[in-house]
């Protein structure tokens, strides 16, 4: 099986940064795409950014773009999201998730593995 951890959310004003990891263990590859949802109260999950398995291929969701950066370090087994200039509609439980596939997708179906989430909320 795989885990995920999510760490490194918790309350930031609006403006802040935050940076979200999520360490993979377990029976996980190298060549596994990554991927990072949200879900705020009384909303569907939803696409954030994903990264494929070199880290050459990333997608963002249009209302993160040039705000959040995803990456990753293949040799610690460990998923970045670094979020900037946050704003109170960033508030949600941030999912970490693995695909048993090279390319990242936009999907929440095509995930296999998730993490249980980490709490970001963003003040005005």
């Amino acid at each position: 099986q795989v885990l995920l951890v999510e760490s490194g959310g918790g309350l930031v004003q609006a403006g802040g940064s935050l940076r979200l990891s999520c360490v993979r263990s377990g029976r996980t590859f190298s060549t596994d795409a990554m991927g990072w949802f949200r879900q705020a109260p009384g909303k569907e999950r939803e696409f954030v950014a994903s990264i494929n398995w070199s880290g050459a291929t990333t997608y963002y969701a249009d209302s993160v773009k040039g705000r959040f950066t995803i990456s990753r370090d293949n040799a610690k087994n460990t998923v970045y999201l670094q979020m900037n200039s946050v704003k109170p509609e960033d508030t949600a439980v941030y999912y970490c998730a693995e695909r048993r596939d090279f390319r990242g997708s936009v999907q929440v179906a095509d995930y296999d593995y998730w993490g249980q989430g980490t709490q970001v909320t963003v003040s005005s």
